[in-house]
């Protein structure tokens, strides 16, 4: 029997006509004993928990075929995704140091800590430590992390101009100090913002091969991966990490790009030590303080623009991935904690303290390495060959990914004609033959004015590699940026015309 929420309510009735037969049954047999009549409660729970058991079914069939029986299509992606999450439970069986992987369903997994894992973080506001297991939604996350290979993580004058109320409210956002919730002198934020806002994106997606992610954990300096970390076209640092001689065996003396939070932006100049090419990218706001600073140093410095993720691990180490994510084709990490066998959150360059949430924080960095988003490298694993091979390939995750995309918008009604910009709600367009502002204001010091801030501003096309030309051709020449929120929905898309580039 094709079992439909119509066949659920057919069920109803016939469960509810055996019941009453049951009723006169009983009531019969009671009468000709002259006994008093009990109603066969027993046998009412066994029918209406076949009846809920039914329901579920049926409501399940629903939620994969938006409201029918399941459809081959959407057959065809559970499988696939079916498939992968096979082999990210293998990749998490061979890679986790005792975390396993337990499927729910096509998207959803648990990851669980072994039994006798030392839970050390204590959540004073519900007086609990930290669980051993948490569920991830693969879907959701593969969604979300392989979009990230085609946007732009950095706060341009374009996103402000083509987002609805870019000026009037999301500047606003992101200048503190400004006396005001929303821009209503337009030329005031301008003079907040224009230091620090480039036209267009500076940096483009595949525009490197490999990063290196250098956190700032502890277990940096059991591991002397110096050289390897420096051999990296680029390396991304956080906050106020030193580099120097005392630690280049352990976190390399290579310095690209930084990415700091508020208060560590108040020490860029320490933080810098001389450095005039490193780049900075601010987590949060920018206000008089940092502007000020911003106009005596020759170092280019923007906002990060990004989304907000509300699980997993969190910090500025989550969005540093992001970022390289942006623009690398291949994430190394370092310096992230991920080993069992911790008891406290600790940094390479200072004394324990208090941190994030580390159990959690490791399960999702072994999420996303089985995901192929990021390769973890850790003193447990510097001991052991560094083979990738029980990782799924690029070309599984692809299939993956576009089998969870077609499921998305199947249940969501959507239907053909979407293309890779088929997330893009608000669109702009930059026109051919005009001017592109670089960032800057009048009063910069000498220094700045005369130095190379804005070469990632104005870096001709031709001098990308090969693999970054291709893409931006692939996207037909539009910059993708993420709005508020973790939604996977509300893109902003800026295209540009291809024949101002090529």
């Amino acid at each position: 029997m094709r079992l439909t929420r119509f066949g659920v309510v057919e069920s109803l009735y016939e469960c509810q006509s055996v019941y009453d037969s049951l009723i006169r049954m009983r009531h019969h047999k009671s009468s000709s004993h002259g006994t008093n009549s009990r109603r066969p409660t027993f046998l009412h729970l066994i029918c209406v928990a076949a009846i809920f058991a039914l329901l579920v079914f049926a409501l399940q069939s629903s939620f994969l075929s938006g409201g029918g029986p399941i459809s081959n299509l959407n057959r065809e992606q559970v499988g696939i995704l079916s498939d992968f999450q096979s082999h990210v439970q293998q990749c998490v069986a061979n890679r986790g140091f005792g975390l396993t992987a337990q499927i729910i369903d096509h998207c959803k997994l648990i990851l669980k800590f072994p039994e006798g894992t030392n839970s050390t973080w204590y959540n004073a506001q519900f007086k609990i430590f930290e669980p051993l297991e948490y569920t991830y939604d693969v879907c959701e996350a593969i969604l979300l992390w392989e979009q990230y290979r085609n946007m732009t993580t950095v706060l341009t004058r374009e996103y402000l101009d083509a987002r609805p109320d870019g000026w009037l409210d999301y500047a606003a956002k992101r200048i503190a100090q400004l006396g005001a919730d929303k821009c209503y002198n337009r030329t005031l934020c301008e003079e907040h913002l224009n230091l620090l806002l480039p036209g267009k994106p500076p940096f483009h997606p595949r525009q490197f091969r490999t990063c290196a992610v250098v956190g700032n954990s502890g277990d940096l300096l059991k591991t002397e991966f110096g050289k390897e970390i420096d051999r990296h076209d680029v390396v991304i640092r956080d906050n106020e990490a030193p580099v120097n001689q005392k630690y280049a065996k352990y976190v390399g003396l290579k310095r690209d790009f930084r990415l700091v939070v508020r208060g560590a932006a108040r020490n860029m100049v320490t933080i810098l030590n001389g450095s005039t090419d490193e780049v900075l990218i601010i987590k949060s706001v920018t206000h008089r303080d940092f502007n000020a600073m911003i106009k005596s140093i020759p170092n280019p410095v923007y906002l990060f623009q990004g989304i907000v993720l509300r699980r997993g691990a969190k910090g500025t180490g989550m969005k540093s991935i992001e970022l390289a994510l942006s623009m690398c084709d291949i994430v190394n990490i370092y310096g992230f904690t991920v080993d069992p066998g911790y008891t406290e959150w600790t940094r390479y360059f200072s004394t324990p303290r208090k941190g994030h949430n580390p159990l959690q924080g490791r399960a999702y960095y072994q999420l996303l390495e089985c995901l192929g988003v990021i390769r973890i490298h850790s003193p447990m694993r510097a001991e052991r060959k560094q083979d990738w091979s029980d990782v799924p390939s690029r070309e599984m995750i692809s299939r993956a990914h576009a089998a969870a995309l077609r499921l998305k918008r199947s249940q969501a009604g959507q239907v053909g004609g979407l293309g890779q910009f088929g997330s893009c709600k608000v669109w702009g367009n930059v026109d051919e033959g005009s001017s592109v502002p670089i960032s800057g204001s009048p009063d910069m010091s000498d220094v700045r004015k005369n130095s190379n801030y804005s070469k990632w501003e104005v870096m001709p096309f031709e001098s990308l590699r090969k693999e970054t030309r291709d893409h931006y051709l692939q996207m037909e020449g539009v910059s993708l940026y993420k709005m508020d929120g973790n939604k996977l929905d509300d893109l902003v898309c800026v295209k540009h015309s291809l024949k101002s580039e090529v």
